[in-house]
């Protein structure tokens, strides 16, 4: 069934309620944590802080980290510069999703974040890292009003570079490809062609139409894809995704691809009122294109069939850059502990920042569109 005739088929509340950012929802990180996806074992022990209520309110993940893993945002070299001088980095204090590189809010709260209440937040760190004796505080993939509500905290602001489609408009499929140049319209053209080549078929799937046998087959390629990238097990276990499955179906949509309707491949979506967001994906084995069709094709067409602004396909892949994805800036805000190394940090995302910069000019000249 094509895209756009599943989404009508979504309940009036499912189409037109304020979706909130997912990845901050109690059900999300209530799953991590009971399907000890994180843990003290995982080296990812949850110490979250709360506001009081005569404070405004408020909640703000964190977690006490042993080493960098799962973050997206990579601090090696700062470790390696502590080791080498005799320091400890770890334990580090961190404000994520843990294995989830999605920018977006950082903090609950009953009224809009403000200087004041990020202020409050920043004061619940340093009681943390005075009790835990953490050398850093590290705020990653915050949205746009996190990073200016945190602003004038003297902290270190750090770029990196995602790479993210945007919807102009579109109604449909074609409308995004008539913004390409005319090659690489053809290129995405003949990409598609190729899984109806291979006898491949594809559907989207929302959160209540996920059987269980879907989950668990989709649990075996995530730790398949694991395997085959560096030869150890996924992140999260099979009863977080049981969990997420049942607790926020509202969220969730998953493409599935069949040869004979038997499922071969799967690609995992989370989404909130404005923005799709691209997680997991897997295949059982190498299929020409299937990875385009089901992260990225598929997901441009349930952004427009559902009427999204964006739809963030995860970290890195420059390869989106030449089928629509374009160069964006994230954000991190981090508190170094030791003046000295905070210094020396300061200097080093200075010179990483003017690489970064660098980058984005060249990759927008890359942009399949259509100069106008």
């Amino acid at each position: 069934m094509p895209i756009a005739q599943q989404t009508d088929q979504l309940s009036t509340r499912d189409k037109h309620v304020k979706l909130p950012y997912p990845f901050l929802r109690d059900e999300f990180l209530d799953a991590l944590e009971t399907s000890r996806s994180v843990g003290k074992s995982s080296g990812w022990s949850p110490i979250h802080i709360h506001l009081e209520d005569q404070a405004g309110g408020g909640f703000m993940p964190l977690y006490l980290k042993t080493h960098s893993m799962g973050e997206y945002v990579f601090d090696y070299v700062w470790a390696n510069a502590y080791h080498h001088h005799g320091f400890n980095y770890y334990p580090k204090l961190l404000s994520a999703i843990p294995f989830t590189p999605s920018a977006g809010p950082r903090t609950r709260h009953h009224k809009s974040l403000d200087g004041q209440q990020s202020k409050l937040f920043l004061e619940k760190v340093y009681e943390k890292s005075d009790i835990y004796n953490a050398s850093s505080w590290h705020l990653l993939f915050p949205d746009d009003s996190s990073v200016d509500a945190f602003a004038g905290l003297n902290l270190l602001h750090r770029f990196g570079v995602q790479y993210h489609w945007f919807n102009y408009g579109f109604k449909t499929f074609d409308d995004f490809l008539a913004k390409c140049n005319s090659r690489k319209r053809k290129m995405i053209r003949r990409e598609r062609s190729q899984i109806k080549a291979q006898n491949i078929e594809t559907e989207t799937l929302f959160g209540q139409d996920i059987t269980p046998e879907i989950w668990n087959f989709f649990y075996h390629l995530y730790q398949l894809t694991y395997a085959k990238r560096n030869g150890s097990n996924g992140y999260l276990t099979s009863k977080f995704f049981e969990q997420i499955g049942k607790s926020m179906p509202g969220q969730i949509a998953m493409a599935v691809a069949r040869i004979d309707h038997k499922p071969i491949a799967c690609a995992l979506y989370f989404y909130d009122a404005t923005t799709l967001y691209g997680r997991y994906w897997g295949s059982i084995r190498e299929f020409n294109y299937l990875h385009f069709e089901l992260c990225y094709y598929s997901g441009i067409e349930l952004s427009i069939a559902m009427g999204l602004q964006r739809f963030d396909a995860g970290a890195q892949g420059e390869h989106k850059i030449i089928r629509g994805f374009e160069p964006r800036k994230t954000h991190s805000l981090h508190w170094i502990k030791h003046p000295d190394f905070r210094d020396a940090i300061k200097h080093f995302l200075r010179e990483e920042v003017v690489a970064i910069d660098h980058h984005i000019k060249e990759a927008n000249k890359l942009l399949p569109f259509r100069q106008t």
